[in-house]
């Protein structure tokens, strides 16, 4: 039986065959099956019965954590229009597998809302594709970095207005350490006798974590294109020669600074362990990912960063490792009302492993900042 002729979980019974009519797709529906991992929209993967047309990607747009369709969608939609351009001028370039494809609906938006108040959005599906969760070869890492780096400077130069701020603060040091300290006054749910150590250390770093923000705010760090959201499996591979093909889930493409991109992806690329890990023994940042990911991520964009940019690259991760921690911690001590957990204590151990990995960034931090510098300033590329 066909996901066709199953009904969708929805007030008014629609199914997914009549939603992909609603889009200017091609091609005549087949099936759709739920597709991937995400844990924000209901994904489908849309087949046509003909073999020399495209497949789609349909989503259930989730408006409680993006209470903006119209902003999201219009970001979406200048930038990959944008990269869309540029792609198009390289030699042997593929467009429909560089980067996003959206599809509008037959009405010319860029969403439809069925008659239950579904929110609805499509892309053309990107074909022999695979994405890692975990990255275990410094070649992966490169590949990693040259998408992210490749993404960002294919975006210095949009032109137009500033993209919508999708998120407000959403990677603001400054903000979650307000917020923190909030709740710390507060103690909701009565936990601060439980993380009197895990307070010391964000005390004692909380003025040097916001160096980078402060940076920005004075215009020594410029405002660009960020994607903000550059954990490993949100970038696509060719199944076969194993080159990087684009970024997805762009959901979170706004205004932004270069390091909270670069930062983020180092704290998932380069961790031995887990997110969440119990065993903080297996918790480190594998210095030979970091110089892998670095290398691809600079061949793409050091010519575009400024010197300041360059000389705070090393610190991000730090900063992004730190705050992602401090927001585990927030929502441990506000009584677990944010991120989904598994056990009582789960944003508490999500914490620790955040911070242990934080101190062993800031053991290779020297080193960090040594392998930045030879990789944009060595011999013949000044």
């Amino acid at each position: 039986m066909h996901l066709s002729d199953i009904k969708l979980d929805l007030k008014n019974s629609h199914t997914l065959q009549e939603i992909f009519v609603k889009f200017k797709t091609d091609g005549t529906f087949f099936e759709g099956k739920p597709f991937g991992t995400g844990h924000i929209h209901d994904t489908f993967l849309i087949s046509t019965a003909e073999s020399d047309l495209d497949d789609y990607i349909f989503q259930k747009f989730n408006v409680y954590v993006f209470k903006d369709i119209q902003k999201v969608q219009e970001n979406i939609s200048r930038v990959t229009e944008h990269l869309r351009k540029k792609i198009e001028k390289l030699p042997g370039s593929q467009p429909k597998r560089e980067t996003l494809t959206v599809i509008p609906s037959k009405n010319n938006k860029l969403w439809h809302i069925d008659e239950t108040g579904n929110v609805w959005r499509a892309f053309i599906y990107i074909p022999d594709h695979i994405s890692y969760d975990i990255v275990d070869s410094a070649d992966k890492a490169f590949e990693g970095g040259r998408i992210v780096g490749r993404f960002q400077a294919m975006l210095s130069d949009l032109d137009g207005p500033p993209l919508h701020e999708t998120i407000p603060d959403f990677h603001n040091a400054a903000k979650r350490l307000e917020t923190f300290y909030q709740k710390v006054s507060e103690d909701p749910a009565d936990r601060m006798k439980i993380v009197k150590p895990e307070c010391r250390f964000v005390d004692k770093r909380a003025e040097s974590m916001k160096t980078i923000h402060n940076l920005g705010i004075e215009g020594k760090i410029p405002v660009r294109i960020t994607h903000n959201d550059t954990k490993f499996n949100n970038i696509l591979f060719d199944r076969y020669t194993g080159k990087g093909l684009c970024i997805i889930d762009l959901d979170t493409v706004m205004p932004g600074l270069v390091h909270y991109d670069f930062g983020d992806a180092i704290r998932t690329v380069a961790n031995t362990g887990a997110e969440d890990e119990a065993d903080l023994s297996k918790i480190e940042m594998d210095i030979n990912l970091f110089k892998a990911y670095a290398e691809g991520y600079l061949s793409e964009i050091k010519n575009i960063l400024n010197e300041t940019e360059i000389e705070y690259l090393a610190f991000a991760p730090i900063v992004i490792t730190f705050i992602q921690g401090v927001r585990f911690l927030t929502d441990y001590i506000d009584g677990d009302n944010y991120y989904k957990i598994q056990h009582e204590h789960h944003n508490l151990q999500r914490t620790r492993a955040q911070f242990k990995l934080v101190e062993s960034m800031e053991k290779q931090y020297k080193e960090m900042r040594n392998i930045i510098r030879e990789l944009v300033y060595q011999k013949g590329n000044c």
